[in-house]
């Protein structure tokens, strides 16, 4: 059997995290590597990942059956256009940007149809660069798959095998479909988190009473607010007709729950809440679900030193595997500080006995 050979055009936290899972899951792998940044090929050569690095895309590229295009979507124009000069005809070519459009255009444009399936490996960090990748980023991860119409179905088939040996879960979409997918359940959420913090910065008194004060419910609404801006400037530009579309939706649903409230409209106030609700849990409930079940337990404890060590002693005396622990400092929306992990529901039930019989408050949280 003869060793697949795979081209990085871009080896960040992505790219970087793909060629890791590759090199950990394919035997007898061969990966060939450029970035702009001489440091992150050293790091690459030193980590093993890359087996040969090359100071441009050049012919050390030729004999790639596959070849990914991780560098920034701004340079995607012209290392397309060096990528067509040295792959061989039956290389696949793909990419991994979080909107498919342009990408599938540009391919369009330099006549690789037959050659491209677009990629998006629904992962990230917010941490950057190759050294934060790492093999496990990707697991359990959806990685959406959008060949073109002239790839043919095997060679679809046969990427979407090399994508799941990274322990991703690969979903075949049309590019179209896909850029309006992301665009409701991923862009969006960025627009409106930067706008809520925005206006809280804008309406904050000059003492940051509310900055001080922001605990729970915000900070988890707000988080990814805190994502790269060019990052995010980037891909609104570049999925502008969809995420503006689906923002009128979400103005024109604002201004009704505004009319409902101004109106203390008790039943339709419920209704909104509780659909909201039923409708994200149902996110929890099923089995290829984006959001995973936590078999958590909230433990009311005095936030001091010593009391999270007592009650970690206290539950592996009985046997208990925690798989994370940790105190929030802040009493918004759960009755205690300590937050404790499990890793199946037997254990999280079994803890919660444990710990009400020895006097503490404890809840489970979903």
């Amino acid at each position: 059997m003869s060793c697949l050979t795979c081209g990085f055009i871009g080896l960040g936290l992505i790219g970087g995290s793909i060629a890791r899972a590759l090199k950990k899951s394919v035997p007898d792998i061969k990966i060939i590597a450029y970035d702009i940044s001489r440091e992150t090929l050293s790091l690459a050569k030193d980590a093993a990942v890359a087996d040969v690095t090359a100071e441009a895309i050049d012919s050390h590229f030729s004999e790639c059956d596959y070849i990914f295009l991780c560098a920034p979507v701004q340079r995607n124009d012209s290392n397309l256009a060096a990528v067509k000069h040295v792959m061989k005809p039956e290389c696949l070519l793909t990419d991994v940007g979080s909107v498919k459009t342009a990408i599938h255009e540009a391919v369009a444009e330099a006549g690789l149809e037959g050659s491209f399936i677009g990629g998006h490996p629904m992962a990230g960090s917010e941490r950057v660069g190759f050294a934060n990748s790492r093999a496990s980023l990707l697991e359990n991860a959806y990685y959406i798959l959008t060949p073109t119409a002239s790839v043919p179905a095997g060679k679809t088939e046969k990427y979407r095998q090399l994508v799941a040996k990274t322990g991703a879960i690969p979903l075949i979409l049309d590019y179209q479909k896909h850029d309006y997918v992301t665009a409701a359940i991923s862009h969006l959420p960025h627009v409106i988190a930067a706008s809520l913090v925005n206006l809280v910065r804008e309406h904050d008194s000059e003492d940051g009473i509310m900055k001080m004060v922001a605990a729970g419910g915000f900070k988890d609404i707000t988080r990814i607010a805190s994502s790269s801006a060019l990052m995010w400037q980037q891909i609104c530009l570049s999925n502008t007709a969809n995420i503006s579309a689906l923002l009128a939706d979400y103005i024109e649903d604002l201004k009704a729950f505004q009319k409902t409230l101004d109106a203390k409209n008790e039943p339709a106030l419920y209704d909104q809440f509780e659909h909201a609700r039923a409708y994200r849990d149902s996110f929890i409930s099923a089995s290829s679900g984006p959001i995973k079940r936590a078999y958590n337990i909230s433990v009311d404890i005095d936030d001091k030193s010593g009391a999270l060590a007592r009650i970690a002693a206290l539950l592996a005396e009985q046997g208990l595997s925690i798989k994370n622990i940790g105190i929030t400092h802040n009493r918004e929306s759960d009755d205690g500080v300590l937050k404790v992990e499990f890793y199946d529901e037997s254990s999280m039930n079994r803890a919660r006995e444990i710990l009400t019989g020895k006097g503490y408050h404890a809840d489970i949280r979903i």
